[in-house]
């Protein structure tokens, strides 16, 4: 027995000490804060924005009635405003419909102004309210109410309102899913490009100050390179965890829902899921990549020319699956997905457009494989280039003399 520990006890003692020395330092603190921030005032300005979208272009709800009827709900609206409160759309006429002609609210809102949520027919005594399933709902009782008082009823009186829901186009359903694949593949870039990069400061603060030749006479360089890998990892989930519910709670706190957005095709709870794992996979085979270029740097100013060309070409492998997305199906999204580069982002992007979850078992795989692949190879060039390190003074050697 040598007394050593093993390749993984090793690497787990590195990525506990890390990932504490990380999590509890003042540093990774105002690192917490400063997204916190972005996030306050994007959240203050997106509400400022919302607020006013809403009071310049409210939504309208058109009245498609006899002239003397579409007149009476037009006044009622007026004089009962106050009591209905903003939540009622504005009515408005758009059409007169004569005695006998024929009617169809659908066409009428497809070809009419854009702003039209709705459109009320039919009769004072029988109205009906066509429009969005989920939206007419809200306004059946409000439509009554005014219908009622353009009849001189009664404030317990109401005509029976019909709803005629126009149910969702499949064009409009892929429209959107593809808008929340693109942003589920922008959130994802985004979060890999600012947290895989603490990996390069981390190790070239402990090259300068010596530590990683303390760890490397204790524990071997494969465990080192693991430990510190995963260790970042976990810091990184964390920050996610601080930023996702600081910005949930200010965006559900001003009144949004999920339910006004496009839902990704696996739905809401397994496609946040998969953006974990993708997060993971991807933070993993950059990470490796990351740590190996940090191995070859012994200043800043070496790992940021460095790690420019790797940001680069992750920059490409984000566009090429982004690119991917607006061609489902064909040999561009299959290669994007086949890459493992591009793969963590094509696969986010499937599941937003498509419901079936065993591809996503299979890209798991695929890309744990690279990441294993990966990870071996940094660890080696890692083992060889820190343990060739030296002191600084004695020889010094252009940064591309050290491949």
């Amino acid at each position: 027995m040598s007394g050593r520990l093993s390749t993984l006890a090793a690497a787990f003692v590195i990525a506990r000490r890390d990932f504490t020395a990380i999590l509890f330092s003042r540093s990774f603190f105002f690192f917490l804060l400063g997204p916190l921030f972005m996030i306050g005032l994007m959240s203050l300005a997106g509400g400022i924005g919302q607020q006013v979208r809403q009071n310049a272009s409210r939504p309208e709800l058109g009245v498609a009635m006899a002239p003397a009827d579409a007149a009476a709900m037009v006044k009622a609206q007026r004089v009962l405003a106050p009591q209905i409160g903003p939540a009622m759309p504005t009515l408005v006429v758009v059409r007169e419909v004569k005695p006998g002609e024929k009617f169809d609210p659908v066409a009428e809102m497809k070809n009419n102004r854009a702003n039209l949520a709705a459109i009320v027919s039919g009769t004072l005594e029988r109205p009906v309210l066509t429009g969005p399933e989920g939206r007419i709902a809200d306004w059946q009782g409000r439509v009554g109410l005014l219908a009622a008082h353009a009849l001189g009823r009664g404030p317990d009186v109401f005509p029976p309102v019909a709803l005629a829901g126009i149910a969702t186009s499949k064009a409009d359903q892929t429209s959107g899913q593809r808008s929340t694949a693109q942003i589920g593949q922008m959130v994802l870039f985004m979060l890999m490009t600012i947290l895989a990069g603490m990996v390069l400061s981390n190790l070239v603060e402990e090259k300068g100050n010596k530590i990683i030749e303390v760890l490397a006479a204790a524990i071997p360089m494969d465990a080192v390179f693991m430990g510190k890998l995963f260790a970042m990892l976990a810091v990184s989930m964390v920050g996610i965890a601080v930023w996702g519910l600081a910005g949930s709670a200010l965006w559900f706190g001003a009144g949004n829902a999920m339910t006004q957005y496009p839902a990704p095709a696996v739905g809401w709870p397994a496609f946040l899921t998969l953006g974990v794992i993708y997060f993971a996979m991807g933070y993993l085979l950059l990470g490796s990549i990351f740590l190996a270029i940090g191995s070859l740097a012994t200043t800043v100013r070496e790992v940021q020319t460095l790690s420019m060309p790797v940001t680069v070409l992750q920059l490409l492998n984000f566009l090429f699956a982004n690119f991917a997305v607006a061609m489902p199906g064909t040999w561009v999204e299959k290669l994007a997905m086949a890459v493992p580069f591009s793969s963590p982002f094509a696969m986010l992007a499937y599941g937003a457009q498509n419901a079936a979850l065993w591809p996503h078992a299979l890209a798991i795989w695929w890309q744990l494989l690279w990441v294993a692949l990966l990870v071996r190879a940094g660890a080696a060039l890692f083992k060889k280039r820190v343990m060739q390190s030296g002191p600084a003074g004695t020889e010094k050697k252009s940064v591309w003399r050290r491949f």
